[in-house]
């Protein structure tokens, strides 16, 4: 299994809240970008997962918060997938500081959407490493 996938962010001041820590909404973007870039390092082309009538759908998210995040620092979001038996998976991202400090905790419970039909596919794990060149990326072994 490979290390969870890494991504830098650098915190810009428009981020912040009135106390001058990073807004609840700025981490679920971070940890959206972080779970992208992902996506696309494995090789899924989200154009080609749309023309398959799929889309990736968050069915809940939680945000634990460990430590305040201010302007001007650069962290490290690390994403991974943990693929579950049925119609969902979760994907869980830690926000280090460089010197390895854990400022949050995103946990994501998703699904992928069978866009005609409007319901979650199952085994969400086998439709992505039909898209993935790199499935590893995602936690996916190759298919045999």
């Amino acid at each position: 299994m490979l290390e969870p996938f890494r991504v830098t962010i650098d915190i810009r001041t428009d981020d912040l809240d009135i106390n001058g820590h990073v807004r609840g909404p700025a981490y679920l973007a971070y940890a959206d970008h972080a779970r992208w870039e992902c996506v696309w390092a494995a090789g899924v082309d989200p154009l080609a997962l749309r023309a398959g009538n799929l889309g990736p759908v968050n069915l809940e998210t939680t945000i634990r918060f460990r430590r305040e995040l201010r302007a001007r620092a650069r962290i490290d979001v690390l994403t991974r997938f943990d693929w579950e038996p049925g119609k969902v998976s979760r994907v869980v991202q830690d926000f280090l500081t460089p010197d390895g400090v854990v400022v949050a905790e995103v946990e994501s419970l998703s699904g992928l959407l069978d866009l005609e039909r409007r319901r979650l596919v199952p085994d969400p794990g086998r439709h992505w490493r039909k898209y993935a060149v790199r499935p590893e990326i995602l936690g996916l072994a190759r298919s045999s």
